[in-house]
């Protein structure tokens, strides 16, 4: 197994770290681990960026948004000669 020494850690997380810790029953140097294992097992970024937003949203229920008026195209302006 391999170590590894984290510095700076702020305090904040640190005693966020040691509540959820003891809410699991672990040392933080077990949560740590537990975190690190659950986070490095999700499915990496392959997927079409187009279908995670999808997959956000799509309890929304919202099929589309409503299209916006279109406006009249203005002319260009003229610098003259």
């Amino acid at each position: 197994m391999a170590s590894l020494t984290i510095r700076n850690l702020d305090m904040h997380v640190k005693a966020q770290l040691r509540q959820r810790a003891a809410q699991h029953g672990r040392s933080m140097e077990a949560e740590a681990r537990a975190i690190l294992s659950h986070t490095m097992n999700l499915p990496s970024g392959d997927q079409n960026l187009a279908e995670t937003i999808h997959r956000r949203f799509e309890t929304l229920g919202v099929d589309s948004l409503p299209t916006p008026p279109r406006q009249e195209v203005r002319n260009p302006p003229e610098f003259g000669e």
